[in-house]
């Protein structure tokens, strides 16, 4: 079954992009939506591979166009997915993956409620704190305030968490990756293995795991 659109939110420094990436590699036909940004490229990030890296006032062209899915702003930064991208995905016969963060999620299902939306969760703020700093030393400026704004912030995004239909707590990458390859052959209609292990991922009821992270964010689960 190709047209699945599947949403995929996690707060920054939660490993979202290194899981998709090997889910793609296990899990054929998943086409990948790249967004737009008004922030500059980080580290070893190129243009049209991690985003379309463009200006603001380009940006806000686009908005005026309608050119956009969903956009928002976060940390003075706009994020955008372009309409475009849903029809290209169902042109090539493909599932989409869209990488956006809460705010575009939440538009994105009012858009499309069939959607399929995935939260994905650091195990604990301390794990979540280290990735944020390891990353900030890798590109060489450390920021603590930004550390500490993006470490509140997730904890803002986990309260929608809600919102979503399956959540995966991201501590082990080879087992977040074989529950996200699940989650996506059942919804596309595959029984047996995954469709169980896709039920443990459920936003409700909450697995022991979720609630044990949601926990150390002091998220009453």
């Amino acid at each position: 079954m190709a047209g699945i659109l599947f949403i995929i939110s996690a707060p920054s420094g939660s490993g979202k992009s290194t899981l998709v990436s090997e889910v793609r590699r296990l899990v054929e036909g998943l086409d990948f939506s790249i967004s737009y940004t008004t922030r500059e490229p980080r580290g070893s990030e190129e243009d049209g591979r991690e985003y379309h890296f463009t200006t603001r006032d380009n940006f806000e062209r686009m908005i005026d166009a309608g050119e956009f899915l969903e956009w928002a702003e976060v940390f003075g930064n706009l994020y955008g997915t372009a309409g475009s991208a849903l029809q290209r995905a169902a042109d090539q016969g493909k599932d989409l993956l869209l990488d956006i963060d809460v705010q575009g999620a939440l538009q994105v299902m009012r858009k499309a409620p069939d959607a399929v939306s995935l939260f994905i969760l650091p195990p604990s703020p301390q794990v979540l704190e280290t990735r944020l700093r390891n990353r900030s030393q890798a590109e060489g400026v450390v920021q603590e305030d930004v550390i500490g704004r993006r470490l509140s912030r997730a904890r803002d995004e986990m309260e929608r968490l809600s919102d979503y239909k399956y959540a995966l707590v991201n501590d082990q990458l080879d087992l977040a990756a074989s529950e996200m390859r699940a989650i996506v052959l059942k919804e596309r209609g595959e029984d047996g293995s995954s469709a169980k292990i896709a039920s443990q991922c459920l936003t409700t009821p909450k697995s022991p795991r979720l609630q044990a992270a949601l926990k150390s964010f002091d998220i009453l689960p």
